[in-house]
């Protein structure tokens, strides 16, 4: 074969593969994973089975040691966001996304911000250094709303780590070691009495439900709490809001409005009905301004449920 045989036909095979490549992303039924691969930086694989299109990000920046072993991305450290036709033209999108103790709620307002839902907060591990968390996310709109909204949560990470190589091992701001809470500013502005010990605030606030057809409440763990430590200036505040799924969006955006972070978002129980979430939280600054965070909270809820 002469030379420029050679060359023609290597240039049309390399054609053909770019065009089978770009065919196999384009060929998502109802999916423009396209403009997805376009959008995430990411390179996707298509399930025919299942007709949905999945990118996915292996966290490799970062050393991961689980029982003293070093952890790979194949054993359950990959980011990943599916990709499957809905209602109406729509996408919908679910996934998953491996983040540090420090990355969690820049990454939490990020998605929030850009229309994205959390669905669920927690850990997949014991004995992990550094702690990983598990973000997982979902929403439903078209592929290049959804896909610009996982861009800026692995964005809000690479910027992050960037910015720091090593995950932080605190929140910012301090905490008085010795609790010195003064219940009665909280009172008034929560509309609630609450209980006093050693100096620290707390309030406890039952939900309705029945589990297994039997009544339960506050007594038996279907509530909300908030508890306040710390100085009236340089306060903690820690606790868990229990949810409907429809008021959990909303809860979580006034959480973080109010620089409150979020430390957990799972189920408490089975077979209950109405199905409750919760959030268990943890904030620092003046028990005052957490206190009017939470009241924001408590008060959507209130009108939520009216």
């Amino acid at each position: 074969m002469s030379h420029s045989l050679f060359l023609q036909h290597s240039i049309l095979a390399t054609a053909l593969i770019f065009g089978l490549a770009s065919a196999h992303a384009a060929d998502t039924p109802g999916v423009d994973a396209v403009k997805i691969e376009q959008i995430t930086g990411l390179k996707g694989k298509l399930s025919q089975e299942e007709n949905v299109f999945k990118v996915s990000k292996p966290r490799t920046d970062v050393k991961i040691q689980i029982d003293k072993w070093t952890m790979v991305p194949f054993m359950g450290l990959t980011s990943w966001a599916g990709f499957t036709p809905a209602q109406n033209g729509q996408v919908l999108m679910m996934g998953d996304t491996v983040l540090f103790e420090d990355e969690v709620n820049p990454a939490i307002s990020a998605a929030l911000d850009a229309g994205l839902e959390i669905t669920a907060l927690h850990n997949h591990f014991f004995f992990d250094q550094p702690k990983v968390y598990f973000m997982h996310i979902g929403g439903i709109g078209t592929a290049s709303q959804l896909a610009t909204g996982i861009r800026k949560i692995y964005d809000k990470v690479t910027e992050i780590r960037t910015a720091r190589p090593a995950p932080a091992t605190e929140f910012p701001k301090t905490i008085v070691q010795e609790s010195k809470i003064t219940a009665g500013p909280l009172e008034t502005i929560l509309g609630m009495k609450g209980d006093s010990n050693n100096s620290m605030f707390k309030v406890t606030i039952g939900r309705d439900a029945t589990v297994h057809g039997v009544k339960v409440g506050k007594e038996m763990g279907v509530n909300t709490w908030v508890a306040f430590a710390g100085s009236d200036t340089q306060a903690v505040v820690d606790g868990d809001f229990a949810v409907l799924e429809d008021e959990l969006q909303p809860v979580l955006k006034i959480l973080r409005a109010g620089d409150i972070n979020i430390v957990a978002i799972h189920q408490h129980m089975t077979h209950d009905r109405p199905h409750y979430l919760f959030i268990h939280y943890w904030g620092k600054g003046s028990a005052e301004d957490l206190a009017r965070t939470v009241k924001t909270v408590l008060d959507f809820q209130v009108n939520f449920r009216q």
